[in-house]
C-alpha cells in the first residue's frame, strides 16, 4: 500500500510490476521500483504462495559433475531463473545411479515445487532411471527425450546436433574429403546428438563415413585415440565431441609428427576458456547455455502459470562457430609416381615426343 501511494499508482499496478506482467509502461514500472527501493520493500514470497497456492519455486535435477557442459548449463538455469521470479531448488544425481532421477524428482515434489527441470545428460531409462511415478507439475526436459510421466512435459533441445553439423561442414568446406569423429560416451544424449549431426553433414555431401572412435570426455582419452589416428595418414580432419578430447588429440598428433593444422585439422566442441590459448588455438563450436536455459524456463513458466494455454513456439538455439588456428584447407595429396614403361619421363630433362605412326612408316 505504501509503495502504491508513493508511486502514485494503484495497488494492483504495483502487483503487476512485481509479477512482471505486461501492460505496464516503462515510466510506471520505474516509479514503482524506485518507490519500493526507497521504502526498502521486498516481496513476501511466502504470503504470495499462500494466496496463489504456489511456492514460486522450481526444482532442478542435475548430474553432479564438474564437466564443463553440464556445469555450465546449470549455471545458465540459475541465471535465467532470476528473471522469472522463481527460486531454484537443486538436487544432484550421480552417474550410474539407476534410480537417481526418479528419487530426485520425488524429493523435489515433497518440497512442493511448482515445476521441475531435468537437466540429466545420461540415458538411464534402460536401467530404470526414467521418471515413472505420477508427477502433477510441469516438467522441462533439457536435451533429451521426454522421460517422465508428468501431466505436462516440455522438451527443448540444446542444439548439439546443429552445432556438430556446423563443425563437420566447416571441415568439408575446407576441402577435406571426409571427417573423422572422436565421439563421447554413447550413453550420453549429447554424445549421440553430436554423432547424428556429424553423420548428417557427411551424408549431405555424399562423403564416406569413417569408423566411429569413442572417448570418455577426458583429454587422456583424446590423447589415446589421437595416437591411433596419427598412424593413419588418410586422416586429415577430426571433429571431437568436446574440447578436452580435442586438446588431448592435438597433443598426440603433434608428438607423432602430424602437424595441426597443416596435416590434420581439428575442431572441438564447447569453447572452454582454455581453448583460445592452446597451441594452436582451437577452432570449436560454442554451446549457447544461457540461451537454452532462458528458452527452456520461458516455456516451463508458461506451463506453470497458464496450464490451459498452448505452449508458445520454441526457438532453435544459435549456432556459433569459433574459427581459430587449428583448421586449414586440406593438404594437397601427392600424385602417385608412375614406373618405367608407363610413359613416365626421366629426371634428365624433357624428352622428344614419341614418333607418330606416319614417322614409323617412313622409316620402314
Amino acid at each position: 500500500m505504501d509503495v502504491a501511494r508513493l508511486a502514485g499508482v494503484s495497488q494492483k499496478t504495483v502487483s503487476r510490476v512485481f509479477n512482471k506482467e505486461a501492460y505496464v509502461s516503462a515510466d510506471v514500472r520505474r516509479r514503482v521500483l524506485e518507490a519500493a527501493g526507497e521504502l526498502g520493500y521486498r516481496r513476501n514470497n511466502a504470503a504470495r504462495a499462500l494466496a496463489s497456492g504456489r511456492t514460486r519455486s522450481i526444482g532442478v535435477v542435475a548430474l553432479g559433475t564438474a564437466l564443463y557442459g553440464p556445469a555450465s548449463l546449470l549455471i545458465g538455469i540459475e541465471r535465467a531463473a532470476r528473471d522469472t521470479g522463481y527460486a531454484l531448488r537443486v538436487v544432484n544425481t550421480l552417474e550410474g545411479d539407476p534410480g537417481g532421477i526418479a528419487g530426485a524428482v520425488d524429493s523435489l515434489l515433497e518440497q512442493g515445487v511448482d515445476g521441475i527441470v531435468i537437466s540429466e545428460p545420461i540415458d538411464e531409462e534402460a536401467t530404470g532411471g526414467a521418471v515413472t511415478g505420477d508427477v502433477d507439475v510441469p516438467v522441462l526436459v533439457l536435451g533429451a527425450p521426454a522421460a517422465s510421466a508428468a501431466a505436462r512435459t516440455v522438451t527443448t533441445g540444446v542444439g548439439a546436433d546443429l552445432l556438430a553439423r556446423a563443425a563437420t561442414t566447416h571441415l568439408l568446406d575446407l576441402g577435406h574429403t571426409t571427417v573423422h569423429h572422436l565421439a563421447g560416451p554413447q550413453q550420453w544424449y549429447a554424445a549421440r546428438d553430436r554423432v547424428q549431426g556429424w553423420r548428417s553433414a557427411l551424408a549431405a555431401r555424399g562423403c564416406d563415413e569413417p569408423p566411429l572412435v569413442q572417448g570418455d570426455w577426458s583429454a587422456a582419452s583424446g590423447y589415446a585415440v589421437g595416437r591411433e589416428l596419427a598412424a593413419d595418414h588418410e586422416v586429415t580432419a577430426v571433429f571431437a565431441a568436446n574440447d578436452d578430447m580435442a586438446i588431448g588429440l592435438i597433443r598426440a598428433l603433434t608428438e607423432a609428427g602430424r602437424r595441426v593444422p597443416d596435416d590434420v585439422s581439428v575442431v572441438g566442441f564447447d569453447d572452454i576458456p582454455v581453448a583460445a590459448y592452446i597451441t594452436p588455438p582451437l577452432t570449436t563450436v560454442r554451446q549457447p547455455f544461457d540461451a537454452v536455459a532462458q528458452e527452456g524456463l520461458r516455456l516451463l513458466v508458461h506451463a506453470i502459470e497458464k496450464p490451459g494455454v498452448n505452449l508458445p513456439l520454441a526457438h532453435d538455439p544459435p549456432v556459433d562457430l569459433i574459427l581459430r588456428a587449428s583448421t586449414a584447407p586440406a593438404p594437397a595429396r601427392p600424385v602417385p609416381k608412375r614406373g618405367r614403361g608407363t610413359g613416365s619421363r626421366s629426371r634428365g630433362g624433357p624428352q622428344a615426343p614419341l614418333p607418330s605412326s606416319e614417322d614409323l612408316s617412313d622409316r620402314s
